[in-house]
């Protein structure tokens, strides 16, 4: 059975629809544009909102991205290329982007990083036994470039636990096709 479509919803209504979802979830202004757009019953009512809500301060996509970039560097669980991905798939502008995952990770040493994200996601495993094989390592090597780290300093820390990473370095993997920009 078919979901109804939802009411539309007029500008007052818009606004505080902008604000219960703004309240339950940080938005970047592309997210909230979408949002509105599926449920405004006249589509020019939808860039007066966005600017009635920039204007309140409810609306920043600046603030946005350095608080998002600045959040998944302290929890580790993502490297700049990778941060920089979310924030263009929740439809932050580039430039914004740019600006804030470079701010937020100026000072950080991608190798320490890597090594806590290691350590954190492999932390039942003898590293240098599971790394001794090809395919575990190419497997860490992918989960890596995913996570957003650049391949320089992934090979750089591979090499701690095992000589195979050489290979990964000759073989080039992937240095053609980057997994974070796609």
């Amino acid at each position: 059975m078919r979901k109804a479509a939802p009411r539309k919803l007029a500008r007052e209504e818009l606004i505080q629809y902008a604000l219960r979802a703004l309240g339950s979830r940080a938005l970047s202004a592309g997210e909230v544009r979408t949002k509105l757009s599926r449920r405004a019953a006249e589509p020019s009512d939808i860039d007066p909102v966005l600017e009635k809500l920039k204007e309140y301060g409810f609306l920043n996509d600046e603030q946005f991205a350095e608080s998002f970039a600045t959040i998944r560097r302290d929890s580790g669980i993502a490297g700049a290329q990778r941060v920089l991905r979310d924030l263009r798939t929740r439809r932050v502008g580039a430039a914004v982007a740019e600006e804030a995952v470079s701010g937020a990770f100026q000072d950080v040493d991608e190798a320490v990083s890597i090594r806590n994200w290691l350590a954190r996601k492999y932390r039942t495993k003898n590293l240098k036994e599971y790394l001794s094989e090809d395919k575990h390592l190419a497997s860490v090597y992918r989960k890596l470039r995913y996570a957003g780290f650049a391949s320089s300093p992934i090979t750089r820390v591979l090499k701690e636990f095992t000589s195979r990473a050489s290979v990964i370095e000759d073989d080039d993997l992937m240095e053609d096709t980057d997994p974070v920009s796609t």
